[in-house]
């Protein structure tokens, strides 16, 4: 196992009193039935909340659904019905195949060549949007339908009555990461959606949020109409709900397509009461991807960038206008058109012999003011002939590996 029962997410005070004389806490990464029972009934759980005013919205979320084409995302009537009240995004295009390293890319800002769906951690001195939030103050949480409890690191979590898939350690973008899962604070704060109802009623949302509904919710093991009434089903009570609608705007958003042959593009929408109403029903077709999250909350926020491919990405046009960020078209050669996205390339993470050494983050980045991280630049400052991001717009695949500046 990757961590240690001293990274358990109970608190050592309730686990030393609740646990027998000589008994160990269960470890997070756990996924025997009665261990992680064991394990509920000390998990830490926290709901921190914040109110820091961003310059086009005040609040972020994003909801992530799986494996479905643009075109038959976008026939369905339940993704139809939102796409009416808000910006259909035309061109985002993920990041590569399959789901993992593209969640790992929405909030860590590179996939560090990650190809496939195993049990990975990122290690513990890879930054993610996290360190940028909470260095301004901003208070953030993830919720993930049918996660056992709060800070679960396990590889999966079965529907104990029925024995169909559930929760996936893959689509938990956060808890990837070692800054997060090794940090029992943090960890309480990655939680089961039975608990963003607790926070809601409460009006105890934070100001950023990821979402992602189970195996059955998000279209993976059922279809993009299963999908589309679940999202219908949760989304739709809550753009009348005044403590999710806080100066709110919403991702709607999928992690990869389904035909790898075609060029990776997924349909996802923005809408909320931070879109303005001009734009509801609109369309916009720049060119974004997973790290125009990031990038966009960096810029409603002004917070400090990671230094990875999220510098260089465009912010979303509508808080682009804004925050001032100029939005780029693709410039190099292959042009966009003829880039598909559809395979990883060389990373600490990559299983098909196409390793290479954990990149060093752009510690002199710069995007509209924005510079990197403190934190970052004292760590990786001495180690910048081994960065290879500078900012740009134009970010590798398989096909198109990003230029390493060292020999290893």
């Amino acid at each position: 196992m990757r961590f240690t029962s001293a990274f358990a997410v109970a608190s050592v005070a309730s686990a030393v009193a609740l646990a027998a004389p000589n008994k160990r806490a269960a470890s997070p990464t756990a996924t025997d039935v009665a261990d992680v029972y064991a394990a509920q009934a000390t998990a830490l759980t926290l709901s921190p909340t914040s109110n820091v005013k961003g310059k086009v919205f005040d609040r972020y979320v994003s909801i992530w659904f799986e494996n479905t084409d643009f075109e038959t995302a976008q026939a369905d009537p339940n993704f139809q019905f939102f796409a009416k009240k808000g910006i259909t995004l035309s061109s985002l295009v993920c990041a590569t195949h399959p789901s993992e390293p593209n969640y790992m890319a929405a909030v860590g800002g590179d996939y560090f060549g990650l190809d496939g769906d195993a049990f990975n951690a990122v290690p513990q001195n890879v930054s993610t949007v996290v360190d940028l939030l909470e260095d301004k103050g901003i208070s953030w949480g993830l919720y993930q339908e049918d996660q056992p409890y709060s800070g679960f690191q396990g590889f999966a979590w079965v529907n104990q009555q029925n024995g169909a898939n559930d929760y996936v350690r893959k689509h938990n973008p956060a808890i990837l990461y070692n800054s997060v899962a090794n940090t029992p604070q943090r960890a309480a704060q990655v939680k089961n959606t039975t608990m963003f109802f607790k926070d809601l009623k409460d009006n105890k949302l934070p100001q950023w949020m990821f979402i992602t509904p189970n195996m059955t919710s998000d279209g993976h093991d059922t279809s993009v109409t299963v999908a589309g009434e679940w999202l219908r089903n949760f989304l739709g009570p809550l753009l009348d709900d005044k403590n999710f609608m806080q100066n709110t705007m919403v991702l709607i958003t999928f992690d990869e397509n389904e035909t790898y042959s075609l060029q990776n593009r997924v349909f996802s929408v923005l809408l909320g009461d931070a879109v303005p109403a001009e734009l509801e029903g609109t369309t916009d077709d720049n060119y974004y991807n997973h790290y125009s999250e990031i990038s966009t909350v960096e810029a409603n926020w002004d917070l400090y960038t990671l230094g990875r491919w999220d510098v260089g990405a465009n912010v979303f046009a509508n808080v682009g206008k804004y925050t001032g960020d100029r939005i780029r078209k693709w410039s190099t050669t292959p042009d966009l058109a003829h880039r598909y996205f559809n395979s990883s390339y060389a990373g600490i993470f990559n299983t098909h012999n196409k390793w290479a050494p954990q990149p060093v983050p752009d510690c002199h980045s710069r995007r509209n003011g924005r510079t990197t991280l403190p934190a970052i630049k004292a760590q990786w400052e001495s180690q910048q002939d081994k960065n290879y991001y500078h900012g740009q717009l134009e970010v590798p695949d398989g096909n198109n590996p990003p230029v390493i500046p060292y020999t290893f």
